[in-house]
């Protein structure tokens, strides 16, 4: 089945900005897809027309067979957002946050505490359920951002920049959450700018540019045409080799690590751990998505 298919959908504000060109998507259930694009490019105005923010000017969409306009509430009960800016009330506690949320989809109370243990367990954030949004760390209220979104157990759900502003350990733990939760039957749609993010989770994906789909494809297809993929690490220690691994000093604390397709950063930082190597920072450099992707947004 079509988690997600979206036909010629076109969308012109009433000042006269084009913000989508008749784009044509599909995404399977069970899949972890990506959709890229620069500032601008139509991924905010896609979202907000399959959440019901945003007025379609044409095309048609379904969620899981349920057309967003015909049957818009079975539509969007199929959907769980976690928008990139925080928008919840931040002297609310964080457990009534998500009992307010789950009101929304209609479910009772009692049912939404007990949706919400598991949730907020698997977030590490059982032990702040009474604490207010307001005292919650960056990193937490992101979290927090992802638990409502969750708390209806939606089929699809999509992540406008889950990790904006987290660092880097926390951002591993929020990646092994998210392909726990995908390997469980949710189906994710991410947009980030994070393209490292793209390689790691994500097994399908779509870049669009100026309102239109510029390219698809699988990941593990495209980066196998691309080679090694690059990244700079900032770790407490250089080292000039690791078994496996093709590696690069940059100076003291900086290391460029070249990774063949079938590695992962996870387990990069996980081998450099057992030689006392810590990590404290990791960027792409040169990133084989990045680059296809500066190639279609540059042309």
């Amino acid at each position: 089945m079509k988690a997600l298919q979206i036909n010629n959908l076109r969308k012109t504000y009433k000042s006269g900005t084009v913000a989508l060109r008749g784009i044509n998507l599909e995404i399977e259930e069970g899949d972890f897809f990506a959709l890229l694009g620069a500032n601008g490019a139509g991924k905010t105005t896609t979202i907000g027309i399959l959440t019901g923010l945003v007025n379609k000017s044409k095309g048609d969409a379904q969620v899981f067979g349920h057309d967003i306009d015909e049957s818009f509430e079975k539509a969007r009960e199929c959907i769980g957002v976690v928008p990139q800016e925080f928008n919840f009330n931040i002297f609310s506690k964080v457990i009534d946050i998500l009992v307010a949320q789950a009101g929304f989809f209609g479910i009772p109370r009692k049912q939404a505490l007990k949706n919400a243990e598991p949730i907020l367990k698997a977030l590490n954030l059982w032990g702040k359920r009474n604490a207010t949004a307001l005292s919650l760390s960056g990193g937490m209220k992101r979290r927090l951002m992802i638990a409502r979104g969750l708390i209806h157990h939606p089929r699809l759900l999509i992540l406008d920049e889950p990790t904006a502003g987290v660092d880097v350990e926390l951002r591993r733990g929020m990646w092994e959450y998210l392909r726990k939760l995908n390997e469980q039957g949710t189906t994710i749609l991410l947009t980030t700018h994070y393209l490292e993010e793209v390689e790691q989770l994500c097994r399908n994906m779509a870049i669009i540019k100026d309102g239109k789909i510029e390219m698809r494809g699988n990941v593990e297809k495209l980066l196998k045409e691309r080679g090694d993929s690059a990244y700079t690490l900032n770790v407490n220690r250089t080292i000039k080799r690791l078994k496996g691994y093709k590696l690069e000093s940059k100076g003291e604390g900086t290391l460029v690590a070249y990774l063949k397709s079938g590695q992962t950063l996870t387990d990069l930082i996980s081998n450099l751990k057992k030689e006392k190597v810590e990590v404290t920072d990791i960027k792409p450099a040169a990133n084989r998505i990045e680059e296809l992707f500066l190639n279609v947004v540059k042309k």
